[in-house]
């Protein structure tokens, strides 16, 4: 896997995927940037979102569920001094769907968190308090 991040003026980056998809990064302006693109740290979160949710998605695909929509709420803690690295995060799924079996999704969010989300279980391993919570909508 490969990536490319350049610089764009100011405090602001265009990074560029090895699949060719690419995002602006900027700063807030009182560090010099124009607030055009989220911060390199939101980055990783947003990362750490799809990645998860990209998991549930699919393992309650293949469980069969009726899903209608999956939405994760991110919330992170990050240390109070230089470098100021994530210390909690805490992702709560919002499942939307007909009849969805309560214990495929506790397992989806589970198998996500343990065992296939590899930025989660990085993150883990690097000691990040990360936990899981979700909540069943009927559509």
């Amino acid at each position: 896997m490969k990536a490319k991040v350049s610089w764009a003026g100011k405090a602001k980056f265009v990074a560029e995927s090895g699949s060719g998809h690419s995002v602006t990064m900027d700063g807030p302006p009182d560090h010099g940037g124009e607030n055009q693109g989220p911060r390199p740290m939101e980055m990783l979160l947003l990362g750490l979102g799809g990645c998860s949710t990209f998991d549930v998605v699919s393992i309650l695909q293949k469980s069969r569920q009726q899903i209608d929509d999956v939405d994760v709420d991110i919330e992170a803690e990050r240390a109070d001094a230089v470098p100021a690295v994530f210390t909690k995060i805490h992702l709560h799924f919002k499942v939307k769907g007909q009849s969805l079996k309560e214990a495929l999704v506790k397992r989806a969010v589970a198998l996500s968190a343990e065992k296939y989300c590899s930025a989660s279980i990085m993150l883990e391993a690097a000691g990040v308090e990360v936990s899981h919570s979700y909540e069943i909508l009927e559509s």
